[in-house]
C-alpha cells in the first residue's frame, strides 16, 4: 500500500528516528530517509523531494518551524507533518500558518503513522487525477 512512498524523517533522537522507521518500514513504505536536524532535512527535502515529511519541532542547527518555512517556499504544496512532545497551541498555530498539515504529539503511534500515510496515499492519487 505504501510501497511507493517516499517519507523524510526528521528528529535530532536516534530513539525516536529509528521506531518511526521501523513502523514505516513495517507498512512497506518504500523508501526512508531520515535527518538528525533541520539543516539537513532541507538538503535532504531538495534533493529528493519526498511525498512527506515529518519534522520535530526542537532540533539544532535549525529548529523545526525554520525548516519547514524553507521547505515550503521551496514547494508550497510540500507535505509536512510536525512533531513535538512539547506542543503548544501558539507553535501548532504557527506551524499550522506555515504550511504543516498538522502537528502530532509525541510519542507518535504506529496507527498515527498510518493514518497520516492513508492521508497523504489519497491526496496524491487525487493530485494525479487532475
Amino acid at each position: 500500500m505504501f510501497t511507493g512512498l517516499k517519507v523524510l524523517l526528521c528528529d535530532d533522537s536516534l530513539m525516536i528516528i529509528k521506531k518511526m522507521s521501523d513502523v514505516m518500514r513495517s507498512l512497506g513504505v518504500g523508501i526512508v530517509q531520515t535527518a538528525l536536524d533541520g539543516e539537513q532535512a532541507v538538503k535532504l527535502y531538495k534533493m529528493g523531494k519526498p511525498d512527506v515529511v515529518f519534522m520535530d519541532q526542537v532540533m539544532p542547527n535549525k529548529a523545526g518551524l525554520v525548516a519547514l518555512q524553507e521547505i515550503i517556499d521551496y514547494h508550497p504544496d510540500a507535505i509536512v507533518y510536525m512533531l513535538s512532545s512539547m506542543g503548544t497551541i501558539g507553535k501548532r498555530e504557527e506551524a499550522e500558518k506555515i504550511g504543516a498539515r498538522d502537528f502530532l504529539q509525541k510519542p507518535v503511534t504506529s496507527d498515527d503513522i498510518k493514518t497520516v500515510l492513508e492521508d497523504v496515499v489519497k491526496e496524491l492519487a487525487n493530485k494525479k487525477q487532475v
